[in-house]
């Protein structure tokens, strides 16, 4: 994209043109948004640093001119709304904010741990039943999940998501005793939680793709030692940073338009060839000769920086695959129909 915002990921802009909005405007549009995007806008503002006027102007004129193109005038307003979210969010997660929106649903017990710290919730389910912590594991979002069992010891987190990969589903009266439990604690006003099917080997793997490679491992090896057959079935579900090879070229164009060139250029300082070249293969001759030159200009990288950096791609790569933007292949991916 030539334009004076070319640098900025989605993420970048989108903090751009909120703090265009001004305070109030921003924090209307903010409450709207689930804890999750609030929490990534925020740091997001906080890492932009100074932005020139032009670069504010061209977010903005990009913004309307999307709008222009997709907003449709013959659409009803709530139809549009649930078809742009749904199209942003994946399903799932979109209806749950247009229940929010629409129809100004309350959060529950369950629904309010999601606007708490990590460490918070870590305290909060530290003395439970390790079912009771796969179950709230379960529910929050992956990521959200993943920082929470960096805050618990090693073998409680092994047997949470152990359990939480056993998981098919769970009858909506367990789940509401969960909630009111919740709810207490939390002082939260009561509502039924409507949710019954959690967990499972996909939901684990979600989470074990969003923490810390050491972490990760050491838990998959718990699983394996406690039931080899469902760490298969996790581990045929997880997607690491080499599977990247495998995504067709409109899906990595579209992936590489959301990583900073900072983060990518870290990354595939630990990727082998063939995955490097099929990053480059995918950019503009001068800007992957330029990425090349900044590679080698870089220097040695400690590994934990290249993980991090890896993990943050996958994240991205992970939330445009939920919001149907990408397809990502794999072990554990659906096949596509033609």
């Amino acid at each position: 994209m030539a334009s004076e915002s070319a640098d900025f990921t989605g993420l970048d802009r989108a903090a751009v043109l909120l703090l265009s909005l001004g305070e109030d405007q921003a924090a209307e549009i903010m409450r709207h948004l689930g804890p999750r995007e609030v929490q990534r806008l925020g740091k997001a503002m906080a890492k932009l640093g100074a932005v020139s006027t032009d670069q504010a102007h061209a977010v903005m004129r990009e913004f309307r001119d999307k709008l222009e193109r997709q907003t449709a005038l013959g659409l009803g307003a709530s139809e549009f709304l649930r078809s742009a979210l749904t199209k942003a969010l994946g399903g799932e997660r979109a209806n749950s904010l247009i229940e929010r929106i629409l129809h100004g649903g309350e959060s529950s017990g369950l629904e309010n741990l999601k606007w708490l710290e990590p460490r918070a919730i870590a305290e909060l389910i530290k003395l439970e039943h390790p079912q009771v912590i796969a179950l709230v594991l379960a529910y929050i979002e992956p990521e959200q999940a993943g920082e929470v069992l960096h805050f618990l010891p090693a073998r409680q987190a092994g047997d949470a998501l152990l359990r939480l990969a056993a998981l098919d589903g769970l009858q909506p009266g367990a789940l509401r005793e969960l909630n009111d439990v919740l709810e207490e604690q939390l002082s939260g006003d009561s509502q039924s939680v409507q949710v019954s099917a959690v967990g499972g080997p996909k939901v684990a793997a979600e989470i074990l793709n969003r923490i810390e490679t050491a972490l990760s491992a050491s838990i998959m090896e718990h699983l394996r030692s406690q039931d080899e057959e469902l760490a298969g079935k996790v581990q045929e579900q997880m997607f690491v940073f080499d599977d990247l090879i495998n995504v067709d070229d409109r899906s990595m164009q579209t992936l590489l338009r959301e990583v900073s060139s900072e983060t990518l250029i870290i990354a595939l300082k630990g990727a082998n060839n063939a995955l490097k070249e099929k990053f480059l293969g995918n950019m503009s001759k001068r800007a992957a000769d330029m990425l090349r030159d900044d590679m080698e200009a870089k220097g040695p990288v400690r590994l934990t920086e290249v993980e991090n950096a890896q993990k943050e791609i996958l994240q991205i790569a992970t939330r445009l695959e939920s919001a149907g933007q990408i397809q990502l292949g794999g072990s554990g991916a659906e096949p596509l129909v033609s």
